[in-house]
């Protein structure tokens, strides 16, 4: 039963990391010249999971999880910024 649950929160925490990461991109970094760096995503994801860490002391957030979070958030902030170059909304 905890599996299915962890499992649940590891998959709820990649989607929502990625999800913010890339609406936060496009609606609030539009305008900022640093997040087309080719570094950004690369620090978005690290900062993520650092931020993130400290809920590994949860029973059922395991330090997998934290870092999944941040690599979801990396690859939203990359998504993000390639929806920027293409003029998307």
């Amino acid at each position: 039963m905890f599996g299915f649950l962890s499992l649940a929160i590891t998959v709820g925490a990649g989607i929502l990391g990625f999800a913010l990461a890339r609406d936060f991109v496009r609606r609030r970094l539009r305008f900022v010249d640093g997040i087309y760096s080719p570094a950004a995503p690369w620090i978005a994801g690290l900062i993520a999971a650092v931020v993130a860490w400290p809920a590994a002391i949860l029973p059922l957030v395991t330090t997998g999880t934290t870092v999944l979070f941040g690599a979801a958030a990396g690859l939203g902030t990359a998504s993000g910024v390639k929806a920027l170059r293409r003029g998307d909304p």
